[in-house]
């Protein structure tokens, strides 16, 4: 064999191994049975109740934006913010609904989306998936890091002996050339959540049950005390700059609502996983929306959308009434709701490391629990580190433009994997020859509508004519007729998601549609990342990956509750 036949040959063999690698699934127990991981004290520990997952999905998703975000869209939204809200809710309840399913069929393990899209799809799709999202958490959690720092220092100020006193380098953040912004205060804040994560799950679960409680309490007194100075005459015109601002604002909101998929990673921490988990997703994402619009109808009724202010709405609005001692609430409010958010969200990230340890696409060293305190210690430092850095020396407003990709994608794919599992129940029990090509004509449908989605959204965005839109649209409905009428679809056990195929495919519509609606540095973000995950897959990934030896250590320990 020539040189050059045998360097073909090597390529053809490093290529045909990585599609067989990068096209594996994880294959997983059924729904029916409820795994717990006991050898070599590499387990988590069930400790998590149904109030301690509401609790965390509630924690994950309320934070200082309840204050700020409402004001800023009733700029332009006017007292329609309202039904921004619930549009953007109600989106949400759609994914909500998809991830119960997954949550309830998949209850043990850790992993989330990614696991999810490990079982329905591939390897390599479940490691863009983790990679998109892990990008938004690391950015997310340096953000939040900061505005607590800011939060916390503005509450010191409150003391007469602190009061200009504070540097910016130690709470706010001083800027060096732009991008560089240094920051003591939150790096703290950081270092001591991430003691208390590593301490125990129980340990942080009191933290954030306190911290989360606090927040809705004061939500609640906000409105409550907010009800008495509504003028109803604010709330006319209700939509004075039409439903298209309406609907812009609806795009806006929807990232208030992100977090309900937190209870998710929890799977292997819950106590009782089949059931809680769906009613901790769905139950958590409910409250939300019920705080939100409450917090939306007070603000625009107490002042007029014209006089809202910018970066502190509400809080100005109750000092206009004069009950500046609602404005200090506020501020507390946001303390505890940016330290749960925070605290959440760096909760999450360790449990999705922890799971890709597990499975060999990062170093093993990331699947170790601490065999005491059973908590993924490793995970949760390196957690730690990435956010110091980012918070202490990046000015991380500059990476806000790029934010959210993650979630938009990772809610957009765990909809298409409740429908492809649905396929794979039906494959199980009637294998054909024929089962492959309805299998890719069902996703080939599913990327279609996701295309229309984009499509659509790029269209509104850009103000193009209906016509293009509705053309979009059709050709959706088209697809979605499709995987209605030629597939057919098996009812899991446990929690089912309701009106599959349909409900999914609008969820996967609507998420494609707002992410046309991001930045377009946002779009940039997608790719670039996407090629390099594929690079570290290629490198490292393909050889690594073992998905049947984590499955293989789960001992059968019982039927669920």
């Amino acid at each position: 064999m020539s040189a050059e036949q045998s360097l073909a040959h090597t390529s053809s063999s490093h290529f045909s191994h990585f599609w067989s690698s990068a096209l594996r699934s994880k294959p997983l127990s059924p729904a029916s049975e409820t795994y717990v991981r006991t050898n070599s004290g590499e387990g988590l520990v069930r400790r998590l109740s149904l109030f301690d997952l509401l609790l965390l999905g509630i924690g994950a998703s309320i934070g200082a934006g309840i204050f700020v975000v409402t004001g800023t869209v009733a700029k332009d939204a006017g007292p329609g913010v309202t039904i921004s809200f619930i549009i953007a809710g109600a989106c949400c309840v759609l994914n909500a609904l998809c991830y119960a399913e997954l949550a309830s069929r998949f209850p043990a393990v850790v992993g989330g989306a990614y696991l999810y899209t490990y079982s329905a799809f591939n390897e390599l799709t479940a490691f863009l998936v983790f990679a998109q999202l892990m990008l938004d958490y690391h950015i997310g959690a340096a953000s939040i890091a900061r505005s607590l720092a800011s939060y916390v220092v503005s509450l010191l100020e409150l003391i007469p002996l602190f009061k200009d006193n504070i540097p910016n380098w130690f709470g706010h953040g001083h800027e060096v050339l732009g991008a560089l912004s240094i920051n003591i205060l939150a790096p703290i804040l950081l270092v001591l959540l991430t003691i208390v994560l590593c301490w125990g799950v129980g340990e942080s679960s009191i933290l954030n049950s306190l911290m989360t409680v606090t927040k809705v309490v004061i939500v609640l007194f906000v409105i409550i005390v907010g009800a008495f100075k509504v003028d109803v005459s604010n709330w006319t015109p209700f939509a004075p700059n039409g439903a298209k601002a309406i609907l812009t604002g609806a795009t806006v909101v929807f990232f208030a609502y992100v977090g309900f998929d937190a209870v998710a990673n929890s799977a292997e921490e819950s106590k009782r996983p089949q059931r809680d988990l769906p009613l901790g997703i769905i139950g958590s994402l409910l409250i939300c929306i019920v705080l939100y619009i409450g917090v939306c109808l007070v603000i625009t009724g107490m002042v007029p959308y014209q006089l809202l202010g910018e970066d502190a709405p509400l809080a100005e609005a109750f000092t206009s009434k004069g009950l500046k001692y609602v404005s200090v609430l506020i501020s507390i409010g946001a303390v505890a709701g940016l330290t749960t958010t925070l605290l959440v969200g760096l909760y999450v990230q360790s449990r999705l490391y922890l799971g890709l340890g597990r499975d060999g696409l990062l170093p093993a060293i990331f699947a170790k629990v601490h065999p005491t305190r059973r908590t993924p210690v490793h995970s949760q430092v390196w957690v730690g580190i990435v956010a110091i850095i980012l918070s202490g020396l990046l000015n991380v407003r500059v990476l806000s433009h790029i934010l959210s990709v993650g979630s938009l994608t990772g809610y957009s794919v765990v909809s298409a994997c409740v429908v492809t599992l649905r396929w794979m129940d039906k494959a199980a029990s009637q294998i054909s020859t024929r089962w492959v090509s309805e299998r890719a004509e069902g996703i080939i449908c599913l990327l279609t509508i996701a295309c229309c989605g984009f499509a659509a959204g790029v269209f509104y965005r850009f103000g193009a004519s209906f016509v293009f839109m509705i053309l979009a649209t059709v050709i959706a409905i088209c697809c979605a007729a499709a995987l209605y009428l030629r597939q057919v679809y098996v009812d899991p056990p446990g929690f089912s998601c309701p009106g599959v195929p349909i409900l999914p495919i609008i969820s996967i519509f609507l998420n494609i549609f707002l992410f046309a609606q991001l930045h377009y540095e946002a779009w940039v973000r997608f790719v670039v990342l996407s090629i390099i995950t594929v690079g570290i897959y290629a490198f490292y990934g393909q050889y690594h990956a073992d998905p049947d030896s984590a499955n293989e250590e789960f001992l059968d320990q019982g039927q669920p509750s």
